[in-house]
């Protein structure tokens, strides 16, 4: 079944893009909600360089200047896709504005999902996961480069204190929301 949240209608593909610090679940969420929806998945994390990965193993945050090569990888890999019409749910950081603009012009139309949540939580996740290149020891840096996009009009906050088919139908229904709008400028 092509998915509920199906944004069809017009002619761009939809690109969901779920965001948020490293340990917030960008990855659960995106998969089930790809899933759901019948649109491919995409970890922006499969995108960074063997030399970012390093880094950030060995504890040390990227830079701005190293995450441009990074972002401008995941842009391109987009634009392919928008131009086989190809609905995607990314998951990846979107930490500063600079980070989350680029996604916005690669053909899609684009709703972010922010899922928020506080540091103690988070760490909890963190500490629990095993087999991630990402240290716990780098959550304080991610909360510190963290621009909150409480005033971007295609920005969703999802509160990541709920069981996951909870998180899923929020998700769902803005989905669905933002379509309608869309639809409705359209026509």
């Amino acid at each position: 079944m092509k998915n509920p949240a199906n944004l069809g209608g017009d002619s761009n593909p939809v690109l969901v893009v779920v965001m948020g610090v490293s340990g917030a679940g960008k990855s659960t969420v995106s998969q089930a909600l790809a899933e759901q929806c019948g649109y491919l998945y995409l970890d922006a994390d499969d995108f960074h360089s063997v030399e970012a990965r390093t880094r950030m193993a060995a504890g040390t945050p990227l830079t701005d200047d190293m995450r441009k090569p990074w972002i401008e990888t995941i842009c391109q890999h987009l634009r392919e896709l928008a131009a086989n019409n190809t609905d995607v749910v990314l998951a990846f950081s979107g930490l500063r504005k600079v980070h989350r603009e680029p996604l916005r012009h690669c053909g899609y139309q684009v709703q972010f999902l922010f899922l928020d949540g506080d540091r103690e939580t988070i760490s909890a996740r963190m500490q629990a996961r095993t087999g991630h290149f990402m240290p716990s020891s780098l959550l304080d840096s991610q909360f510190a480069c963290l621009e909150r996009p409480d005033t971007e009009a295609d920005v969703h906050a999802l509160d990541i204190t709920p069981p996951l088919p909870e998180m899923l139908d929020e998700a769902v229904a803005v989905i669905k929301e933002r379509r309608s709008r869309s639809q409705l400028t359209t026509e």
